[in-house]
């Protein structure tokens, strides 16, 4: 039967309880065992997907098409397990669960509250589908206290009795602020949040404490004497250079040794750490660097692109070199020339995005990056965008536009269009174009064949490949002809050879010029860099040498 560990955390948001959570996975991974991370959230969305980034960051998308939160592709970067539906819930979905089945009479008349029927549920999704694994690894969002996360808590409580002895544990993430004033690391904050579980009736096990400096063994003590935790079993976590270093450094300090020895697991098993060592190194001893700018409408709020980021890092440690981001709002280009922002980097990505906000400036930049021969990635409306591109400017489609850009239809020429209908696999999903925004999206996992001559097939190594979606607009075939003979390569369509997948420049015409319909980064890992990102910034490379 598998253990579990429950994640809470207390005093402040944005600790990282997520990537703490991706960490002790890849940890204890490390000692052979095999893991399987889960996140509860307390909104009451029924999923992050009509969310916006500036307040939620990322929406994640698992290849059986789950639209997830950010943390889950933290689990997968460092686990490489991929995640699922079953994976995530939040309150939202939960309701809407015992709602149906309220309406459809299943509770026979009773009065359905939040205990037990709520936490009955919450209980249930916890235990499902974890067959085979040896921990189970369950975050709860939000902080201690936060009224939301309320049936959360209580549902865990009622977990640790309910399962066979010694086959829970909590641990609890918090933070250890230190006040200039005062010269010293302040103990409170954390004492309060542990008190504050320890009301809902949950005793943790292990306290992983944030702090910006090292604790004195003195501040140690105290927090194990009046929050109940074995002195050894309060951890420090101190902010690290590079996430990918968390995983050695939370070994170092101990953890995965806290949680075997809370399970009473002795001897452990000996961890195999070669691994992350090795990615540590490469981050820290990069044999030169690149720059990339990154062409978006999101740029304020930098975990709007959190998978797409760490992608570009695996890229530069395939290619031992540092990538420097250049975050460019593209909205900047209706007033600006592209070069003010453009000249000097070594490559430039359009990411995905929706609305009609800094589009006209994300077409400029694909069409700066095809003049001047620097390396371009258009992903998923990056890619559409390079498509309008070259429509305009070489195919003399003069008002070319998408759709979406186009809500009155003053241009005839709606190049990118809405889907109302695709395949999936041998199945045609449907959507009506006015109806609910969430899950509407062609999502998840489409493979697709790639053209055998392509450079996007040489990249990957294979003419057929599987990637994750997350869009509405695809660009429309009906005008392939006419881009086709501007000179725009087609090199992946979906099976049936309605919806293009891939579009390139000839090498003879531009060094590295790609866009995908669907989201590379999804699928990248630090361990297994994904061959697009490691090939473009293999490109980039060589873009800075000839400057």
């Amino acid at each position: 039967m598998a253990r579990f560990v429950f994640i809470t955390g207390g005093v402040v948001s944005s600790l990282g309880k997520g990537l703490a959570s991706a960490a002790l996975g890849a940890l204890l991974q490390a000692r052979g065992y095999k893991v399987r991370l889960r996140k509860l959230d307390p909104y009451l969305n029924v999923d992050p997907g009509t969310m916006s980034p500036y307040q939620h960051g990322e929406c994640f998308v698992t290849d059986d098409g789950a639209e997830t939160d950010l943390d889950l592709g933290h689990y997968e970067r460092f686990t490489g397990r991929p995640a699922n539906q079953s994976d995530n819930i939040t309150t939202g979905r939960i309701y809407q669960d015992i709602l149906t089945k309220e309406r459809r009479g299943d509770y026979l008349g009773a009065t359905v509250q939040v205990i037990p029927h709520v936490t009955n549920e919450i209980k249930n999704f916890v235990l499902e589908g974890n067959e085979g694994y040896d921990f189970v690894l369950v975050e709860i969002g939000g902080t201690v206290g936060d009224i939301e996360g309320l049936p959360f808590f209580e549902s865990i409580r009622q977990l640790g009795n309910d399962l066979p002895r010694n086959s829970c544990i909590y641990m609890h993430l918090s933070y250890m602020p230190y006040l200039a004033a005062a010269g010293e690391l302040k103990t409170k904050p954390t004492q309060h949040s542990v008190k504050e579980l320890r009301s809902i009736g949950i005793q943790p096990d292990i306290l992983l404490i944030r702090a910006d400096r090292e604790i004195p063994v003195e501040e140690r003590r105290k927090l194990a004497l009046f929050c109940n935790v074995r002195s050894e079993a309060v951890v420090q976590a101190l902010d690290a250079k590079s996430i990918y270093d968390v995983p050695m450094a939370y070994h170092n300090e101990g953890l995965d040794q806290q949680v075997l020895d809370a399970f009473g697991i002795d001897p452990a098993p000996k961890p195999q750490m070669r691994v992350w060592e090795e990615i540590s190194h490469k981050i820290h001893n990069p044999e030169g660097e690149v720059k990339i700018a990154i062409v978006g409408k999101y740029t304020v709020l930098k975990d709007a692109y959190k998978s797409l980021m760490e992608a570009l890092v695996h890229g530069g440690i395939a290619n031992d070199v540092k990538v420097n981001l250049h975050w460019v709002e593209s909205e900047v280009f209706n007033e600006s020339d592209p070069s003010e922002y453009l000249s000097g980097v070594d490559g430039i990505l359009v990411p995905g995005g929706f609305g009609e906000r800094g589009a006209e400036g994300k077409i400029r930049a694909a069409a700066y990056a095809r003049e001047h021969k620097i390396p371009y990635f258009g992903i998923c409306y990056g890619m559409q965008m390079a498509v309008l591109d070259a429509a305009r400017n070489l195919a003399g489609i003069e008002d070319a536009t998408s759709s979406e850009l186009d809500e009155k239809n003053k241009s005839k020429n709606h190049v990118v269009g809405l889907m109302t209908e695709w395949l999936k696999g041998n199945q045609l999903e449907k959507r009506e174009a006015a109806g609910d925004m969430g899950g509407t999206m062609r999502l998840g996992a489409y493979p697709h064949p790639l053209n055998p001559d392509s450079l996007i097939a040489e990249i990957y190594g294979s003419n057929e490949v599987s990637e994750r979606h997350r869009h509405r607009y695809e660009v429309n075939v009906d005008y392939k002809p006419q881009l086709e003979e501007a000179g725009l390569v087609f090199s992946g369509m979906s099976p049936d050879g309605l919806l293009p997948e891939t579009i390139e420049y000839p090498r003879d015409v531009h060094p590295w010029f790609i866009g995908v319909q669907y989201h590379p980064e999804l699928k990248s890992r630090p361990f297994e860099p994904h061959p697009l990102f490691s090939s473009f910034i293999a490109a980039a490379k060589e873009q800075g040498r000839l400057v």
